[in-house]
């Protein structure tokens, strides 16, 4: 029997018999996608050992025996840079692991004893956990899949605030007398596109995420090929629809149509079929802070990202013949990451803020039943939680080092537990240093709430 059948066969048996976990950890771009799979790796690998996992009850029992990575499914597929990411953190001085630029997989076999003890005592028995990573910057690219060429166009509009508006003004300049009925030009398509390429990425590094196409931010193996080398039009809300369709297929228009048309069915759609429709499991990691951080244009922006982004994925109960067939998320974590960057009297507000910015997405899961929960968390700790005397009183503090290595001492502030308003940005900001995160000692990585997640994503399946 060919290898690659018998390991098919291998892995539908696992699914029948609920022993296989297909864990989808989504995330935008910086929300700390690499470091959460880094750190979840090497909690589970020192599990028994020196891992902090005492929310999960098959460690705390003592019935979690560790896991061991093997060969994962797809050989075509490069693995998760685990090694790399573990050598950057114990580096001296340690430094963060460089972010996703591919696609990459693991997966790790978890042995454990079963809670009840069965006929044959308790044995060991085993879980298959996969884990899938990607570029944030793609994952933008999904709502894509309920456009066309016209109503992208419309939602890409950059007149969402004036800091937005502005970092797209080359490009708007370009834009400005295309007709959209005019024959096509392919340099000055391409032009003109690389000024809107321009602008996302530096609408990335100014704290922007709803940015689309991300292909755009992140190309890859795509780079200078035409299907990058489209654009809204944003004078299309002027022009007849029923006009613009009927339009030469040499036209500005169609031509654009058509490229947009290619990297949907061609480039988004392959994406989220061979990946993102076999999921059994999601957790939703989202840089709260770093939105809050960047002010209220960013964390609007953040907001409508993560709404469109929620409609993406397929939810719902799972059957036995689902499971092997027709697998479906069933059941979602949402989390604020870099909780380590407020003191721990923050982090009940953190998620209190969470709740609040998902709180349309998470009425649609909870009305289809599907078990989701909101936590904070830090995968990588980069602070420790102090207290200092100001003024005769106690106060929490944090303790870390900047990426340069210097000492800090600080208070970053209290986070909103309700959508910021206008007096909130009015009277307090935030400016969070970046933490080098904390050397770890040869032993698990030190983390926040690391166990609880494991507990909710795969902790079921331990018992």
């Amino acid at each position: 029997m060919r290898q690659p059948l018998a390991r098919d066969i291998h892995d539908l048996l696992e699914r029948g018999r609920d022993r296989q976990v297909r864990l989808a950890v989504t995330g935008l771009s910086r929300s700390g996608k690499t470091a959460f799979l880094t750190s979840l790796i090497n909690q589970l690998r020192h599990a028994g050992l020196e891992a902090r996992l005492d929310l999960l009850p098959a460690a705390r029992e003592g019935r979690l025996l560790g896991a061991r990575r093997v060969n994962q499914h797809d050989l075509g597929v490069p693995r998760f840079p685990y090694d790399q990411a573990m050598a950057s953190l114990d580096a001296n001085p340690p430094h963060w692991p460089e972010p996703t630029r591919g696609i990459g997989e693991l997966r790790l076999v978890i042995r454990y004893r079963p809670g009840k003890r069965g006929l044959l005592g308790r044995e060991i028995r085993q879980l298959s956990l996969d884990l899938f990573d990607y570029p944030g910057e793609w994952l933008l690219d999904l709502p894509l899949l309920g456009h066309d060429y016209l109503s992208w166009s419309l939602d890409q509009q950059p007149s969402r605030g004036q800091a937005r508006e502005r970092l797209f003004a080359d490009w708007l300049d370009a834009v400005a007398d295309l007709d959209p009925a005019a024959e096509a030009d392919e340099a000055r398509l391409a032009e003109i596109a690389e000024c809107y390429a321009k602008g996302l990425r530096a609408a990335r590094e100014a704290g922007f995420a709803d940015l689309q196409p991300g292909r755009f931010l992140l190309p890859g193996e795509l780079a200078g090929a035409p299907v990058l080398q489209f654009f809204p039009l944003p004078a299309i809300a002027t022009h007849d629809t029923a006009k613009l369709t009927r339009l030469p297929s040499e036209s500005n228009y169609a031509t654009l149509n058509r490229r947009f048309r290619h990297y949907q069915q061609r480039v988004v759609k392959p994406f989220y079929r061979e990946h993102f429709r076999r999921f059994d499991r999601q957790i939703v990691l989202v840089d709260l802070l770093g939105a809050l951080n960047a002010g209220p244009e960013r964390f609007e922006d953040l907001s409508r990202a993560l709404a469109n982004l929620m409609q993406s994925f397929d939810y719902g109960q799972r059957s036995l013949l689902s499971r092997l067939f027709a697998p479906r998320i069933d059941r979602l974590a949402i989390a604020a990451t870099k909780s380590d960057h407020v003191t721990p009297d923050q982090h009940p507000r953190l998620v209190a803020l969470l709740e609040a910015l998902l709180a349309e997405p998470l009425k649609d899961l909870r009305f289809a039943n599907i078990p989701v929960k909101a936590l904070s968390l830090a995968a990588i700790r980069a602070t420790e939680s102090r207290e200092v005397s100001l003024e005769g009183h106690r106060s929490p503090a944090l303790r870390g080092k900047n990426l340069a290595g210097e000492e800090l001492l600080m208070y970053p502030g209290e986070v909103p537990n309700t959508l910021p308003d206008h007096d909130f940005w009015a009277r307090q900001g935030f400016d969070f240093p970046a933490f080098r995160p904390m050397p770890r000692d040869g032993g698990a990585l030190p983390h926040i709430r690391m166990d609880a997640t494991l507990d909710w994503l795969i902790g079921d399946k331990l018992q």
